[in-house]
């Protein structure tokens, strides 16, 4: 059986980059950790670190052993704080991933209703991409991930996608470029700047679809996974840019651009993913209500 005081030690080693740092972090001796160290390797036959002139080099064996070890010691530490948390501070950890290509605006008025709940939740929320966030998603190290799109069909994942709303999309530039090519939309977007969502996204080829039924070929300089740096380009006018129709007001009040244009015959759509088909976690319920009541105006059904 794997020995996991040895396995802390060869952790702690490889993170601070030596074992006189990590006799340091541990308040042992080089001894002791170097020792416990080659006890690990002796007993599977392999090595774990490379000493190259003074310093140590993980080898790919130590380097796949670490990829293991990281979040094994990261939800102990998890553990131990809740463990320690007195009882009269105990908070639900509510731990949410988002897909990079969701809008951050979005995610935090979907989020927010979290906030106002009687009984307080510890948000944890993480970014990345859809597939990594899933497959945490289902070893329960997320409770809900929030998402462009449904729960993909070619994933062998328990999940289950509630639809959260949708919305049209609008398009915003500077006061120099909406003066220019603001006029006669979408027919005067002909040739004008355009930066548009990543390929990852679901909207980027409705969008692209539009334009092509529209007969208008703007031109596109750039393309972005993250909405929030497509944002901040637009910002410096380096060109048009699109956002949900929903957030078009603070679009427009925290970049200081103006809207020249939208249409619901481009739809963004958001979800949230879970491994509950009857949802009983509280920061999902009110992410789901508030998105519906208030977000998208939606019925509940």
């Amino acid at each position: 059986m794997l020995n996991y005081r040895q396995l802390h030690y060869f952790w702690v080693v490889a993170k601070t980059g030596s074992i006189v740092r990590a006799c340091e972090q541990l308040n042992l001796t080089p001894q002791t950790i170097s020792g416990q160290i080659s006890l690990l390797e002796q007993t599977y036959g392999v090595e774990l670190f490379r000493r190259v002139g003074r310093q140590l080099e993980l080898t790919e064996t130590g380097r796949q052993a670490l990829s293991y070890a990281e979040p094994m010691f990261q939800i102990g530490s998890e553990l131990e704080a809740l463990l320690r948390t007195q009882p009269e501070e105990k908070q639900i950890l509510f731990r949410v991933g988002v897909a990079d290509v969701v809008p951050k605006s979005i995610v935090y008025r979907l989020i927010a209703p979290t906030m106002e709940l009687s009984d307080p939740l510890r948000i944890s929320c993480r970014e990345d991409k859809l597939e990594r966030l899933l497959a945490d998603l289902a070893i329960q190290r997320l409770d809900l991930v929030i998402s462009d799109s449904p729960m993909p069909s070619h994933l062998d994942i328990k999940g289950y996608s509630q639809k959260l709303g949708e919305c049209g999309i609008s398009f915003f530039a500077t006061a120099k470029l909406a003066a220019r090519y603001g006029a006669n939309f979408p027919r005067g977007l002909q040739h004008a700047p355009l930066l548009i969502p990543g390929q990852e996204t679901v909207v980027r080829s409705r969008l692209l679809r539009w334009f092509a039924e529209q007969n208008v070929q703007p031109r596109i300089i750039g393309d972005f996974d993250d909405s929030a740096l497509m944002q901040a380009f637009g910002q410096s006018g380096s060109g048009i840019f699109i956002a949900p129709s929903v957030i078009a007001e603070e679009v427009c009040r925290q970049y200081g651009v103006e809207l020249i244009g939208q249409t619901d015959a481009v739809i963004e759509s958001f979800y949230a993913i879970s491994v509950e088909r009857k949802v009983k976690h509280p920061g999902i319920l009110a992410i789901t209500e508030g998105a519906r009541r208030e977000l998208f105006n939606w019925p509940l059904a």
